[in-house]
């Protein structure tokens, strides 16, 4: 995960995953990523176990001056990737766990402006070496008019700078739909809330009501 400081990527990671990857909080708010750091989990579904590592990445924009930010990212990924293959090239083989970044959620800010200049610095620096699924962190900040507009400028913008992003496989019902289409609209929460009806789910408060962070709609 890599983004602007402030943009939620540890709360949508543990929304994701309905648990608390980051059970070391001291408090109930989540305390800020400082170095790149890597969370284990497993996880079960239908009988199928999967161990899945996050990797957590400090964000960037506190600084006055954030030049070359994504360094200390693209270092752990190439590192990764040549530990892998140093493995595999051995003429004895070593069994190693595969601990290469196979895919990157870049939060992209909902200003409805586009990415930003770091923003586009960041993914043509990595885009050849890890997938990028670009995400709009705290899209519930846009209405749907706006998010549409804020999708296509941002597809537009990937386009015109040459930047590779991961690609979803679509049936033909969904080709013609952008909403399934990067960059996708999220929005996290690790509040348990409760409907008239006693279901729960993890949701936002605001005045007006609340936001089903599991509802697609």
């Amino acid at each position: 995960m890599f983004g602007e400081t402030g943009l939620g990527k540890s709360t949508l990671i543990n929304s994701m995953f309905l648990t608390d990857i980051y059970n070391n909080r001291a408090s109930a708010k989540m305390e800020k990523t400082v170095e790149v750091g890597t969370h284990q989990v497993l996880l079960e579904e239908g009988g199928v176990k999967l161990s899945l590592t996050v990797v957590d990445t400090p964000g960037y924009g506190d600084a006055v001056d954030n030049t070359d930010c994504w360094e200390p990212v693209v270092e752990y990924v190439e590192k990764q990737f040549d530990k892998f293959l140093e493995a595999e090239t051995k003429v004895k083989r070593e069994s190693l766990p595969d601990s290469r970044v196979h895919a990157c959620l870049y939060f992209i800010a909902p200003s409805g402006h586009g990415l930003k200049r770091i923003d586009v610095k960041f993914m043509k620096r990595i885009h050849d070496k890890v997938n990028i699924i670009p995400v709009i962190g705290k899209a519930d900040a846009c209405t749907k008019e706006e998010l549409v507009a804020f999708k296509q400028k941002i597809r537009e913008q990937l386009e015109e700078f040459e930047i590779s992003v991961y690609e979803f496989p679509r049936d033909d019902d969904e080709a013609e739909s952008s909403d399934v289409s990067a960059p996708f609209a999220l929005v996290g929460s690790n509040t348990v809330m409760e409907d008239m009806e006693g279901k729960k789910f993890r949701g936002r408060q605001y005045p007006w009501g609340c936001v089903n962070i599991e509802d697609q709609v």
